[in-house]
């Protein structure tokens, strides 16, 4: 029996990573972690049920993928006025339709293509009110150009901006590098706030992962210029990834094309 096919018992604590079982982790918000494990979802993907003390509606984050199982234990949680959306990906996207099937949810997103009811854009810096708290809504483009952050009480919503462990991949579409040391550095300065994530374990300190983060990215900027005095200039982003991400398993080298390409792309850009 897997953990989708069980129910909690009384008094137990739940910890990540918990398939199938709304999983509290604020008093305002829990997790149901789909099934979906992979190389890019890593344990799966987070979607967050928000509600405030005495109110009778939800509101989700992410709905997930297309995963039948997972969007009916979504469904059975109770009533789900709002959906946001934190960016376009499928593994967070794919399941709106069948959940605003089940739900009738207005769902609200930075672009057209996945919003349903009369919810429209989401703007950065506007406060929702719904499902009894505020919820404000930031502006995060980098690990793809329409990527969000949802800050509500001491907590901020990550998705892939922020993960539970590792690091993010620059969408090879419209992923921005610059874009995302300039977001990276807009959360760093929302202080010491949770961190709850679109895949992996939430996290106790937004200033310190942030910090790690961008002193990453730094470092691998490093990195990426000095392949390129011992390589060529004109390198390729697969001969960069082969000089630079030994540390990283192989299996992960296509994914790492995409974010040495918006390196290279970054330092073309300071160079100009």
């Amino acid at each position: 029996m897997s953990n989708g096919d069980r129910t909690p018992q009384a008094g137990e604590v739940l910890t990540h990573p918990a398939y199938g079982l709304l999983r509290p982790v604020t008093d305002t918000a829990s997790v149901l972690l789909c099934d979906n494990p992979g190389l890019m979802t890593l344990d799966g993907t987070n979607t967050w049920v928000l509600r405030g003390r005495g109110s009778s509606e939800m509101v989700v984050v992410d709905p997930g993928p297309d995963d039948d199982a997972h969007l009916e234990r979504l469904a059975a949680l109770g009533k789900i006025s709002l959906v946001l959306i934190s960016h376009r990906h499928g593994d967070h996207t794919d399941g709106i339709d069948q959940i605003v099937d089940r739900t009738g949810a207005v769902v609200r997103s930075v672009g057209s293509g996945f919003q349903r009811g009369l919810g429209g854009s989401l703007t950065d810096g506007e406060v929702i009110d719904a499902a009894g708290l505020s919820i404000t809504v930031l502006a995060t483009p980098g690990h793809t150009a329409d990527s969000v952050c949802f800050l509500v009480d001491d907590v901020v919503l990550t998705a892939d901006t922020v993960l539970g462990r590792g690091t993010a991949v620059i969408d090879k579409e419209d992923g921005s590098l610059r874009d995302y040391l300039e977001s990276l550095r807009r959360l760093h300065g929302l202080g010491s706030r949770r961190v709850l994530p679109g895949h992996g374990p939430d996290l106790g300190d937004l200033h310190e992962v942030s910090e790690m983060y961008l002193a990453h990215r730094e470092q691998r900027l490093e990195q990426v210029r000095g392949a390129l005095r011992e390589i060529g200039e004109d390198a390729t982003a697969r001969q960069v990834v082969e000089h630079v991400y030994t540390d990283v398993d192989e299996k992960l080298w296509e994914a790492a094309e995409s974010s040495v390409q918006a390196q290279l792309d970054y330092l073309l850009e300071l160079r100009r």
